[in-house]
């Protein structure tokens, strides 16, 4: 009886996945006659070209970014906008936290320098942005590390760990907060930034770096409607959460605007990379954060912005410094 139910019980289920509708597949995009002209000039065939419009970011290899990069600044001149194409070419792109690292640099972090299958918040961004400044894979390569790292310098300790004090700071060549100015009221809120004990905690690394008091605003969540149509395609977004008196950048993402004007928040979170309207991004996590009220969990705060400059010019790297040596053997 039991072997004839589990025979039963097989049956409809490979009847029932018999007839699940087969997914229709994108159709696929040609090229136009500006385009095949675009790539005339870089020396991209034609027949690649097409491959490469109907291939996500995170499917290519390195080689297929320098050439789609290349084309991508004849087909799209305004860097907002080749923002917006290239951060909406690697939408699906599978989530993973904590993904790069310095190695083989260093080996602090075992992670890689980099990887285009995967991304986090920050990295979605920081690649977003490299490949929008880059014609290149090796100009994408380099524009990269200067956005991860103080100064360019690789390396564990000089990576942009904290988001407001370090990621935002070392990057105002490339975005200005313009939190304060886009008219609504803003909260303030205070971090105290121990890198020192960061950096022993997580990768077990001795810097003698003091604390530093850092203090910022956000706009609440519920003010946000109120500005939003001032936002700009390429525009950085921190997500800010709280917990008690606590506050801090949890989040990251970058601005888009959809087809009928209302602007979107496109990311990296938990399973792959999205594109959502803002406001849906509040009302989701809102409901997440009723859901778990009273279980001490972070909450959704509000959101810093901050511009993409007109024709950010990227700065020169300082030079990588000779790693230290043993002190037994300096001298």
């Amino acid at each position: 009886m039991t072997k004839t139910l589990a025979a039963l019980a097989v049956t409809l289920l490979l009847a029932a996945c018999a007839h699940q509708p087969t997914p229709v597949a994108a159709p696929r995009v040609e090229p136009t006659a500006a385009q095949l002209e675009a790539a005339r000039r870089v020396s991209l065939p034609a027949a690649e070209l097409g491959d490469l419009l109907n291939k996500p970011l995170y499917r290519m290899q390195p080689a297929e970014v320098g050439r789609f990069l290349a084309w991508q600044q004849l087909d799209e001149p305004d860097l907002r906008r080749r923002i917006a194409a290239l951060a909406r070419k690697n939408i699906g792109q599978p989530y993973e936290l904590y993904l790069l690292g310095e190695f083989p640099y260093e080996t602090y972090d075992s992670q890689p320098l980099f990887s285009l299958a995967k991304s986090d918040c920050v990295v979605f961004a920081e690649h977003t942005y490299a490949m929008a400044l880059s014609a290149s894979w090796e100009e994408f390569f380099w524009v990269l590390q200067r956005i991860r790292y103080r100064d360019g310098v690789i390396g564990t300790a000089t990576r942009n760990h904290y988001t407001e004090a370090d990621w935002n700071v070392s990057n105002s060549w490339l975005v200005t907060d313009v939190t304060r100015t886009l008219g609504a009221p803003t909260q303030p809120y205070h971090q105290r930034i121990d890198r020192k004990t960061f950096l022993r905690k997580q990768f077990k690394i001795e810097r003698d770096i003091p604390v530093q008091p850092f203090d910022d605003v956000y706009i609440a969540k519920q003010d946000v409607a109120a500005i939003e149509a001032q936002l700009q395609e390429g525009d950085f977004v921190n997500v800010i959460s709280s917990r008690g008196n606590d506050a801090w950048a949890s989040h990251v993402g970058l601005i888009v605007t959809g087809a009928d004007g209302s602007r979107h928040i496109l990311h990296s979170a938990e399973p792959q990379v999205r594109e959502e309207t803002l406001q849906g991004f509040i009302q989701r996590l809102g409901e997440r954060d009723a859901r778990q009220a009273g279980q001490n969990k972070p909450q959704l705060a509000g959101f810093k912005f901050l511009r993409l400059n007109d024709a950010p010019v990227v700065p020169a790297m300082a030079p990588q410094p000779r790693p230290a040596r043993p002190a037994a053997l300096a001298g």
